[in-house]
């Protein structure tokens, strides 16, 4: 087969790259099964007429204007390389056309899940404290240095969200034999229960658990849901933990809870990355903060591209995509998180 015979890709990840979500290897089995046109986000539009009529896939989220999407006259899918989805292309269209949009965020749940605990451990037992107060030589031996510490094991938790990310946390957790509350408002209580976990009310999670994870999405519904008043209803001393975006959060509100001594909390993300060099958190005593590292990780990119390779193969034998995660039309105009600008 030529080269112009074979399938069209129209390859826009930025800030990814083919090179960072491939293996060397299955990069060149991408690129001898399929023509690879390399562009960016905002060039797609500017594709010729004849390179948008021939893409059967595009790998990223470029804009997809009504106009441009009436070009693409062979798509099948496109392949969203981050765990975010953009209201910028009309979805309503590409469903209407039985073209897939897909998300291969699946393979950040379980490295963020594991910095999560990380973070949840080093809450519960002042780890990094200790460590900074041993290389200035004021440690605290034995049971002096334990006098906020707790058990993560049989504690009260809760998450809030319970997509992929929820799941994978909630099997680590499932070894430490926590009592584990969940509040998700777009899951039936019987999807909570076959997970092992206790459906309820966002006042109960934040009330009665002794650790809260956040891995909810950005949606038009909860941007800053969890305020003032949120973090006044949690118990004394317990610790929050932020591992999905910040925009679910009023950032000041929480900045102001753990100042207080009310809550300790830990961080992931921010409003604004990267985070100015005089924000008042990275001197905020009792918060942990990590600078959105969680699951940049080569592993789960590399394994990005097996999903793609993998869901293109289905699909050019007429099944649907299976490895990658569907945009559901009833929920993606409603994701609000801001696109990643690195990796």
């Amino acid at each position: 087969m030529s080269d112009t015979a074979l399938p069209l890709v129209i390859s826009a990840p930025e800030p990814r790259t083919l090179e960072l979500i491939f293996t060397p290897p299955k990069l060149a089995r991408l690129k001898a099964h399929y023509r690879i046109v390399e562009t960016t986000p905002d060039g797609v539009a500017r594709l010729p007429p004849e390179l948008l009529a021939e893409a059967r896939y595009i790998v990223g989220q470029p804009p997809i204007s009504p106009r441009t999407l009436e070009a693409m006259k062979t798509l099948r899918c496109v392949f969203n390389v981050e765990s975010n989805l953009l209201d910028n292309m009309p979805y309503e269209t590409l469903f209407a056309r039985g073209i897939h949009v897909v998300t291969t965020g699946l393979v950040f749940a379980e490295p963020v899940a594991e910095l999560g605990l990380a973070m949840a451990l080093n809450l519960a037992r002042g780890i990094v404290d200790a460590d900074l107060a041993f290389r200035k030589g004021e440690e605290l031996w034995g049971g002096d240095g334990n006098q906020t510490a707790r058990l993560l094991s049989g504690a009260d938790v809760g998450i809030i969200g319970f997509g992929d990310l929820g799941r994978a946390l909630n099997r680590l957790l499932s070894g430490f034999r926590t009592h584990t509350k969940v509040f998700d408002p777009w899951l039936p209580p019987s999807i909570l229960r076959e997970n092992g976990v206790e459906p309820a009310t966002l006042d109960e999670v934040l009330s009665s658990s002794d650790f809260v994870f956040v891995v909810a999405s950005v949606t038009s519904e909860n941007q800053g849901f969890l305020g003032a008043d949120a973090f006044g209803r949690m118990r004394k001393g317990a610790a929050f933990i932020l591992l999905s975006r910040a925009g679910v959060v009023d950032f000041p509100a929480l900045m102001a809870a753990v100042r207080s001594g009310h809550i300790l909390a830990a961080s992931d993300v921010f409003p604004e990355e990267p985070l100015a060099g005089d924000h008042p958190v990275r001197a905020l005593p009792g918060f942990l903060r990590s600078a959105h590292r969680a699951g940049a990780l080569d592993i789960a990119f590399k394994r990005m591209g097996d999903m793609v390779l993998e869901d293109m193969d289905l699909i050019d034998r007429g099944l649907p995509p299976l490895r990658s995660k569907r945009a559901e039309r009833e929920t993606v105009s409603r994701m609000r998180s801001k696109p990643s600008d690195r990796n």
